[in-house]
């Protein structure tokens, strides 16, 4: 059931992102496409309290409930930017609005450090969230499988800090610099 309720979340999460762009460039109604964009993070509570009611049911954990907390956290920590990039393409291409460049060298390098500190966040609140409903359920034997996630979460963080790392190291050259 979990992880149907995580795929419902992640389609009523793109749905409410469109709906809301759709609403705001094409119908010209900025206030009702600002009111559907903010369901994305209700999204988000609606599917911690479905993981909550389930465990607190007497459910044992499962993978579906931990991967339920990577996905509330990395949606709250990117959230933000990937509507950012889907409001940036339906400008582009309903109002004509230029195309965000594509970065490279330093500011492509910054952009990497930057996702290292959202990636951050997203294992945070996960590993919160996590933690949270170990405490709440309250019956280890129950709740072991979440204790896994944890690890993965470190991988994931660490994962990201090789890539930034890398690309201090070797800056994204320009496609000018590529073809020389």
């Amino acid at each position: 059931m979990i992880l149907i309720a995580i795929i419902a979340c992640e389609i009523g999460f793109w749905v409410a992102i469109l709906a809301g762009l759709t609403a705001r460039y094409l119908a010209g109604r900025p206030k009702l496409g600002a009111a559907l964009l903010i369901a994305a993070p209700v999204i988000d509570l609606l599917l911690l309290g479905l993981v909550a009611i389930d465990l607190v049911g007497g459910s044992d954990a499962s993978w579906h409930h931990g991967l339920a907390a990577v996905y509330i956290g990395v949606s709250v920590a990117y959230g933000h930017r990937m509507i950012a990039w889907a409001d940036a393409k339906f400008a582009t291409r309903f109002r004509g609005a230029a195309p965000r460049p594509k970065l490279t060298g330093t500011a492509y390098t910054i952009a990497c450090w930057k996702d290292v500190v959202r990636t951050m966040l997203a294992a945070g609140i996960a590993g919160a969230i996590l933690l949270g409903l170990i405490y709440v359920v309250a019956a280890p034997a129950r709740t072991a499988e979440l204790q896994g996630f944890f690890p993965l979460l470190g991988l994931i963080v660490g994962i990201d800090l090789l890539w930034a790392i890398s690309y201090t190291v070797w800056p994204k050259k320009t496609p000018a610099q590529t073809r020389a």
